[in-house]
């Protein structure tokens, strides 16, 4: 293995280990970097690895069964194929590109090759039909390029009931564009060069973030790309109206077909329409009858309104 140890992770505090992954790019991350994870974004990993923004890293219940059932990939995959695996306890950085980390689960005995085990729900379970889903290709390529080594096994558990496995080999193409990728990437973390903005929960936060509040009266002149954005924002509206009659049209017929009845089904699917009892303050009432009381819990809110007239 060519790679070095950053740290050792045996009895590491999640703490401390969470602050270390913030130091580079870990194999999670490079998915993502690449624009092919589809539940995080280049602008995910920037805000994370800059502190700007801090994901709520408690271990919720995907993540606890993830780590039980990694043992019991592993031991799996040691009876299907003979391979016998060991744990790995450190973070490890690429010899040359300190930036660039991994968190293996576990390594090949006697061979140059890793394991990366996973445990996927049903409805993931397309993903995996023809083989590994690219978004882990990248992650083991990333362990490759870190490690140096031409092999990289990926086992996976699907719908707690399914084992399958896969060997992937050394793609020295992949990697130099990865490398490439994250080498952009991790100096745009070093000069808080944020990544360009899109329509993502992690875009719409950092604007958020950026520019609280308006100058009263301030005015602009935008530049001439502005006029193409606000053609796409007005035809993005157009066709969200159109989807929104064509969504609103099934959900009325269907209504129309269930009349009182609370369920309905049809090749495995079920149509629900049931009564659900909501409560919700007043606060107009509550203004005019206790304005007192209104006065004393009522916030005021700041934000800015996005409009093109």
């Amino acid at each position: 293995m060519t790679a070095v140890m950053l740290a050792k992770t045996l009895d590491l505090p999640r703490v401390e280990w969470l602050q270390l992954r913030r130091q580079g790019i870990g194999g999670s991350d490079a998915a993502a970097i690449l624009g092919l994870n589809p539940w995080k974004t280049p602008m995910d990993v920037w805000l994370e690895k800059t502190g700007e923004f801090t994901r709520n890293d408690e271990q919720n219940e995907k993540m606890y069964w993830g780590n039980v059932l990694e043992d019991v990939v592993a031991r799996e995959f040691m009876a299907r194929t003979g391979l016998k695996v060991r744990r790995r306890n450190a973070i490890l950085k690429h010899k040359d590109l300190p930036f660039m980390i991994a968190n293996i689960d576990r390594l090949v005995t006697g061979q140059r090759a890793g394991l990366e085990c996973k445990t996927a729900g049903q409805y993931t379970a397309d993903d995996w039909a023809m083989g590994v889903p690219e978004y882990y290709q990248a992650q083991v390529q990333h362990y490759m390029a870190v490690t140096g080594y031409p092999v990289w096994f990926v086992a996976v558990l699907i719908g707690g009931q399914e084992f399958k496995y896969y060997k992937i080999t050394r793609d020295n193409y992949f990697i130099r564009q990865l490398i490439e990728a994250e080498t952009e990437f991790w100096n745009m973390v070093e000069t808080r060069t944020p990544p360009p903005v899109d329509g993502t929960k992690a875009s719409t936060e950092l604007i958020k973030r950026l520019y609280p509040e308006a100058e009263k009266g301030k005015e602009v002149e935008l530049p001439f790309e502005a006029f193409e954005l606000i053609q796409q924002y007005e035809r993005a509206c157009e066709e969200e109206k159109r989807i929104k009659l064509i969504k609103d049209e099934a959900v009325n017929k269907l209504k129309d077909m269930l009349g009182t009845a609370e369920r309905g089904s049809i090749h495995g699917r079920r149509v629900i329409w049931q009564n659900v009892v909501s409560k919700r303050l007043d606060t107009k009432a509550l203004q005019k009858e206790y304005p007192d009381i209104y006065e004393r819990f009522a916030q005021g809110i700041t934000y800015r309104r996005f409009s093109i007239k």
